[in-house]
């Protein structure tokens, strides 16, 4: 009988609740020791299972800090689910996991352009990370740092708790960085 792993990482996602990440470590761990099971574990962001969903982009975040490269195969697709998304869990890792991706002019754009309306969320956790993502975005393309400095000084005066501290450390690292 032919064991398929693909199956077993994404079926470690399931079951329990929002609360959890379930069993996301145990599936990056293993993911992240044989990188082809990444494509399975990506195709989870589509899952028809929220709590799949969720723990795969959770894993595949984790994954790709130490590993971005993996991402570049499935850009388009990426860019596609980032603009599409409205489930805040993967909003959220999609916002940590796309400044990692190698973009274009239009692609970079096109992620601004998302992470901008992500501004708008009802979660604090979601704007949070769309700050983070727009000053790594900003960092490597310097003609988005105006713009990029302007929203955060904005978030962090008008911005949730969270939104207000995390602007204030990503303005004093792009400003370090000018």
């Amino acid at each position: 009988m032919r064991h398929n792993f693909q199956t077993d990482v994404l079926m470690l996602l399931g079951g329990g609740d929002r609360r959890s990440i379930g069993h996301a470590d145990e599936a990056a761990r293993i993911v992240s020791a044989n990188a082809k099971l990444f494509p399975g574990l990506i195709a989870g962001l589509w899952s028809d299972d929220a709590l799949v969903r969720m723990r795969a982009a959770d894993a595949a975040e984790k994954i790709t800090r130490n590993q971005p490269q993996l991402l570049a195969a499935h850009k388009k697709e990426l860019l596609g689910l980032l603009c599409t998304a409205d489930q805040q869990e993967l909003r959220w890792h999609l916002a940590a996991m796309i400044p990692r991706l190698p973009l274009n002019r239009k692609e970079l754009q096109t992620v601004a352009s998302a992470f901008n309306r992500y501004l708008e969320d009802r979660s604090s956790i979601v704007k949070t990370y769309a700050l983070q993502g727009l000053a790594e975005l900003a960092e490597k393309t310097p003609g988005l740092r105006t713009s990029v400095m302007e929203v955060l000084t904005q978030a962090g005066r008008k911005g949730t708790p969270a939104m207000k501290a995390r602007s204030r450390k990503l303005l004093l690292r792009l400003r370090a960085n000018e």
